[in-house]
């Protein structure tokens, strides 16, 4: 019942679509802003009736976001087959001609921006109840789409199934509170004693600092509730009528004010709420005051002991584990994507299809069976780890400095762009004719991000800066013009990771801290993802 924005995300389709889209709509407004930065080639109208594509896909897509779903009117938004003919023509208009390194760059800058806006047509249209099967779309990258709901809900559970993920923790946190409250209340035979579970429920944060901060506030709202509750019940006595009248008013004012003013006056006016409920089920006396005062204190107790043995420092901890495994997940996807590029390794195509769709590196992402290879898998899982512990980490109190000074956004970025690599980048059939020197290139420079990407997973203290050698412009003159676009995708997509692991450093002295913004991001032209 809470607002989207609010809520936690379910395991379902449409929730995983909409996270979906919105990540892919950051990046594309990333690369949007950095595209409005260069001037556009003359004569490079295929790029433009791309971009005027994408901005029709986006106003579309608004559009039906802002109607919502609608369950009895069918399907509200298409998927993005329209968009899909626009890249196949841009893919074969830029193979045609040689043009400029300059007009190369861009041309891939804009295609990067149009498979965003591919993913978000996609994501958004599954989200609203679209059907349709995913022709020429990355498969691996919807997986989702044709999953019912037990088993996305088991996929869930067993991908939290660890003791490095943040949800496993909370979630472990608190059965282990409240089965201590239960053997508490029952050994001490505390009347009342479901206080106590509610207490240790209500109470509970994910860091033994905030659990303190929220407990002292609680008992000292529930000692000023207990005091009010009982000056109530010498007041009243044995008048139900009293408790009636009061009732449904301190009702609304506890449940729409409470919450508002934090876990002391919640915890104070909740007292008054159970003192005047009490009162006229039974006779009662103000130690049905001082009982509520005990069993909120036992739980608060009960709660503080779990947050201080149980994982106290919340995700603060659990965050550097996350973004260290990320990355070494996702370096050795750099070095295979790569190498699927320039020589062919595995079975299927990228870029254009035969039917003039859009279709993904199936060699590299997929297995022989179709499914995921176990490098998308394992870098997909600790993606997801890693996004649930940054998630977390945010909401916290603030940490020290020098965790405040790293971006790890944008370490969340290096494995998703490495993702959708993976996923898109367009490939023809290990490209014949390619001269030996690209392809050591190829494989240099890729071995260089992947060596700076373990080094980054240990997080030293200068931190990571890396440049890979661009394409030799001589050795770029031999290249035959239908795979000079395809291998400056792979170029402008190393570079971008380049800048991420650099941009998820710690700043160097006399700079700025990280800020994760639109125009933080200078390696985003060369997104991919």
């Amino acid at each position: 019942r809470l607002p989207a924005g609010a809520r936690p995300t379910g395991a379902g389709r449409t929730d995983r679509a909409l996270a979906q889209a919105g990540a892919a709509t950051r990046r594309l407004l990333d690369q949007l802003a950095l595209l409005a930065g260069h001037a556009p080639a003359p004569g490079d109208t295929a790029s433009a009736e791309l971009l005027r594509g994408i901005a029709a896909s986006c106003a579309e897509t608004a559009a039906a976001l802002r109607r919502g779903r609608r369950r009895r009117a069918g399907r509200v938004l298409a998927g993005p087959q329209l968009l899909e003919e626009l890249v196949a023509d841009f893919l074969k208009s830029r193979a045609g001609a040689p043009a400029p390194r300059g007009v190369l760059v861009r041309r891939s800058t804009v295609l990067t921006a149009a498979v965003s806006a591919v993913t978000v047509r996609t994501a958004a249209s599954l989200a609203l109840g679209g059907r349709e099967r995913l022709y020429g779309l990355p498969r691996e990258q919807f997986w989702y789409a044709a999953e019912g709901p037990a088993r996305l809900t088991a996929v869930r559970i067993r991908g939290n199934l660890t003791r490095r993920s943040v949800v496993f923790q909370n979630a472990l946190r608190t059965a282990l509170g409240l089965a201590l409250a239960r053997l508490v209340a029952g050994s001490l035979d505390l009347s009342h004693g479901f206080w106590v579970l509610l207490a240790v429920l209500t109470l509970g944060r994910t860091t033994a600092g905030a659990t303190w901060s929220a407990v002292r506030a609680a008992a000292a709202g529930t000692l000023a509730g207990a005091f009010a509750a009982g000056l109530l019940i010498v007041g009243a006595g044995g008048s139900s009528a009293v408790y009636a009248a009061l009732l449904v008013p301190m009702m609304l004012v506890a449940f729409t004010l409470g919450p508002l003013g934090g876990p002391a006056w919640g915890q104070g006016l909740f007292t008054l709420v159970v003192a005047t409920a009490f009162a006229q089920i039974a006779p009662v006396t103000w130690r049905l005051a001082e009982a509520r005062l005990v069993d909120v204190l036992t739980g608060s107790a009960i709660g503080l002991l779990c947050g201080l043995l149980a994982w106290p420092a919340g995700a603060r901890a659990e965050i550097r584990y996350a973004m260290s495994g990320l990355l070494r997940a996702a370096a050795p996807l750099v070095r295979a994507t790569a190498t699927a590029v320039t020589e062919g390794a595995g079975s299927g195509k990228g870029g254009a299809g035969e039917n003039g769709t859009v279709r993904s590196g199936a060699g590299r992402s997929t297995a022989a069976d179709g499914s995921p290879s176990p490098g998308v898998r394992l870098t997909l899982h600790r993606l997801r780890i890693a996004e649930a512990a940054y998630a977390q980490y945010r909401t916290e109190p603030a940490p020290d400095a020098a965790e405040a000074a790293r971006d790890w956004l944008a370490v969340l970025d290096h494995g998703s762009r490495t993702l959708v690599g993976a996923y898109w980048l367009p490939r023809t059939d290990g490209m014949p004719g390619l001269p030996p020197e690209v392809r050591r290139w190829a494989r240099e420079a890729a071995e260089e991000v992947a060596a700076a990407t373990v080094r980054a997973a240990g997080f030293p203290s200068d931190g990571v800066r890396v440049r890979p050698a661009p394409l030799p412009p001589e050795v770029a003159e031999r290249v035959p013009a239908p795979l000079l676009a395809p291998l400056t995708d792979v170029e402008v997509w190393l570079r971008a990771l380049a800048r991420d692991l650099e941009a998820g450093s710690p700043p160097e002295p006399g700079d700025q801290p990280a800020r994760y913004t639109t125009a933080s991001h200078s390696s985003a032209s060369a997104d991919l993802a």
